[in-house]
């Protein structure tokens, strides 16, 4: 009980400090209710996918952006391209969320990492696995044990906490990607 509890306290410390302020939201969808309420039978899961609905706005909102003629930009030589940016955020999602759902991966086909349009389909993509993964986590799944990047042994909720803490990293290095290229990622953007 002791390792649900903190995992929790870890969790909602973690929603808190990634969270967004209202005007800080993405234009695409009103904020609803959060789903993990006092009343909530799962508060940890039912917290992930709250936070999911919200970056996945913010991620393919950055995506979206960003002009195919950029896909191909990096900041410095060192730096991964924005395009190969996008397929990382991809291969993440699902890597994570399958792990997350014990669900086997879906088949997904490397695109080029300057073509803009495959690269947003298999975003897309890979939210819609996450959704229907996340659909089939509950927090009485959270101490499950699974296996994560580089076969260190984890749980469910490692591998949730990782997901969460990726979404934000990944939002944050596209926003200055876009911000390098004089563009405003989503939540920076005024309200239409």
């Amino acid at each position: 009980m002791k390792n649900i509890l903190s995992i929790f306290t870890l969790l909602a410390f973690t929603a808190l400090l990634f969270g967004q302020d209202k005007a800080d939201a993405p234009k695409t969808e009103p904020a609803k209710p959060a789903a993990a309420s006092a009343q909530s039978k799962n508060p940890v899961s039912d917290t992930v996918k709250d936070i999911m609905a919200r970056q996945k706005n913010n991620l393919t909102g950055a995506v979206d952006e960003m002009p195919a003629d950029k896909f191909g930009y990096s900041p410095t030589p060192a730096q991964m391209t924005f395009g190969h940016l996008v397929m990382h955020i991809t291969m993440s999602n699902i890597e994570l969320c399958s792990k997350a759902a014990n669900m086997p991966p879906p088949p997904m086909k490397h695109a080029p990492e300057t073509d803009k349009e495959k690269l947003q389909a298999g975003l897309a993509k890979s939210f819609l696995f996450c959704e229907a993964a996340l659909g089939r986590v509950d927090d009485s799944k959270l101490a499950n044990p699974v296996v994560l990047f580089g076969g260190r042994d984890g749980t469910v909720a490692s591998a949730l906490i990782g997901l969460t803490n990726d979404w934000a990293d990944h939002y944050s290095a596209a926003a200055i990607y876009l911000r390098l290229n004089n563009l405003l990622p989503p939540t920076a953007q005024d309200k239409k």
